[in-house]
């Protein structure tokens, strides 16, 4: 092995028509890092074959990234380059025994997620003790980009600006809302509350999954529960409560996009089996006392129900329809379902803080994850800030959209991820502002970043762009954060997945989020305040 050499792996889908329709982008990502590289004097090996058969060269399972890890020497430089969403499973168990450098290195594109899948990497090396860089780049010629390269390839490592990070100081927090907050963690540890898990693990997001031990301490345990059960309770909800459900969102004015080909439009009869799926999800969710509920759904129910992203938006939403239980009693009437996409514990275990903070002020209880998918200058000249494109995978709770239900629609999930359709639950994000945070697992402990933004409204022609630049069937916000740039936000964050929450004022906000650190502190969660927070009371 020469000491200028650097061995390149493509961690992919598991799903190979992800694979094929990806590669071209991916194979021109790596043309243009190996260019560079060799300006540099270094040589870019491909550590694993293009497969013709297959139609691209991605990773596309945990033993393909074992085997080519082990294929490497074991203190080479390693490079893992991604213009795509991966699965982080596929390459991770090899780089937890590899004793050389390792960069992640992402695209900075809308339409091909590199850096969602990057995040996602870099939160999950995060959580298994891993050392390693991150990089990022739209062409890979840029200043940035090649005067951290450099520092790289002469140093192994890579240091990012963190001068927006600054340890939570409980003294910035008033006493009343700290005693509210000390309230809300005696009763979470002396009563608990339990988690519920339908099948953990989504699509290799290794990140994503609290341990047991991490969450005891808090009051939070998990009940792990089958989607084999809500496949099953699923099938036994009547078309009639089905129906009623659909019809509930039709006369609050939610636009459905229906068509009569099931292999690539939204049909009535998958809508209505997602409505049943609301129905036994609600169920399940009483019938064990889960004060919050996560569906993995990907890969485990992909092939057996539509899409579960209308039933989540719904859950997450304080205007719901109604779910009975078989005594004819309503089950949480006018509160949200706790429900935390791709059952992301992390994000659940912030939803579950944010509901009991929120209750305790008054403030809106509608939060949701988002992929940290892309963001842009403004095209339409509107605001000279940086906007990012912060766009979760298929639902946002409607109290999130502009217009609310009425301003919701649902359209077919993309056919290349979801074979068996269902619709989303898709809107823009309606101006306001926001406290956006992230939990995640990082040297054996809970640590928690959070900050403050707001999220604006832009033109229809911008909003257009940034959403055919993306993927358009999915919710959207236009997210602006306080004091903390694009390259300083994606060189710190542990995950691909943001969670954001409303309040009803600038000042509303900074309280919600001061009480939150406290309870979190107060949980022995480890809180970084990230970006300018006012100071509250």
């Amino acid at each position: 092995m020469s000491e200028n050499s650097i061995y390149l792996f493509a961690s992919g889908d598991s799903r190979e028509s992800a694979n094929r329709t990806c590669w071209p982008a991916q194979e021109a990502m790596e043309k243009a890092f190996a260019r560079e590289c060799r300006e540099l004097g270094f040589d870019v090996i491909r550590a694993h074959r293009v497969d013709p058969v297959k139609g691209h060269g991605f990773l596309a399972s945990q033993r393909e990234g074992m085997d080519a890890v082990a294929s490497v020497p074991s203190n080479a430089k390693i490079v893992v380059a991604e213009a795509v969403w991966q699965y982080s499973h596929h390459i991770l168990p090899g780089l937890t025994s590899h004793k050389g450098p390792i960069l992640t290195l992402a695209n900075w594109s809308g339409q091909w997620p590199g850096l969602v899948g990057m995040l996602n990497l870099n939160g999950s090396l995060t959580k298994a003790g891993v050392s390693y860089s991150t990089l990022w780049s739209a062409e890979f010629d840029d200043g940035f980009f090649r005067e951290h390269l450099k520092a790289w390839l002469s140093t192994g490592t890579i240091s990012h600006e963190d001068s927006h990070v600054a340890d939570y100081d409980p003294e910035l927090t008033s006493d009343a809302d700290k005693e509210t907050a000390g309230r809300i963690a005696s009763d979470l540890r002396l009563n608990k509350s339990i988690m519920g898990v339908f099948d953990e693990g989504c699509m290799g997001m290794y990140n994503a999954i609290i341990p047991d031990e991490l969450l005891m301490p808090l009051g939070v345990f998990k009940e792990r529960l089958s989607q084999s059960a809500l496949y099953h309770e699923t099938l036994q909800v009547s078309e009639d409560e089905a129906r009623a459900v659909y019809d509930w969102m039709r006369a609050r004015g939610m636009t459905f996009h229906l068509g009569h080909d099931g292999a690539t439009e939204l049909t009535e009869e998958q809508v209505l089996m997602q409505c049943r799926m609301y129905v036994a999800a609600v169920r399940m969710a009483d019938a064990f006392d889960c004060e919050t509920i996560g569906i993995q759904y990907q890969q485990g129910l992909k092939d057996l129900l539509p899409a579960s992203d209308l039933v989540e938006g719904m859950l997450n939403n304080t205007e719901r329809p109604d779910v009975k239980r078989a005594d004819g009693s309503v089950i949480r009437p006018g509160q949200p379902v706790i429900h935390f996409n791709e059952v992301d514990e992390c994000a659940g275990l912030d939803a579950l803080l944010i509901n009991r903070t929120h209750s305790a002020l008054g403030e809106p209880l509608e939060t949701t994850l988002h992929d940290i998918r892309w963001g842009d200058l403004d095209a339409s000249g509107t605001t000279d800030q940086f906007v990012w494109v912060f766009e979760i995978s298929g639902a946002a709770p409607p109290a999130h959209h502009l217009g609310g239900w009425t301003g919701s629609e649902s359209l077919r999930q993309p056919a290349m991820y979801f074979p068996s359709g269902g619709g989303t639950l898709s809107g823009v994000a309606k101006p306001g502002e926001i406290i956006w945070s992230r939990i995640y697992v990082q040297d054996g402990a809970l640590h928690m970043d959070i900050g403050r933004g707001r999220c604006i409204e832009l033109p229809e022609s911008e909003t257009e762009r940034r959403r055919q630049s993306t993927t358009p069937e999915w919710p959207i916000m236009h997210g602006v954060l306080d004091g903390v740039s694009r390259d300083q936000l994606v060189g710190r964050h542990k995950a691909n997945h943001i969670q954001v929450v409303y309040a009803n004022s600038a000042s509303g906000a900074d309280r919600a989020l001061w009480m939150r650190a406290h309870l979190a502190h107060e949980l022995n969660i480890q809180v970084n305040i990230i970006g300018d927070v006012t100071r509250s009371g």
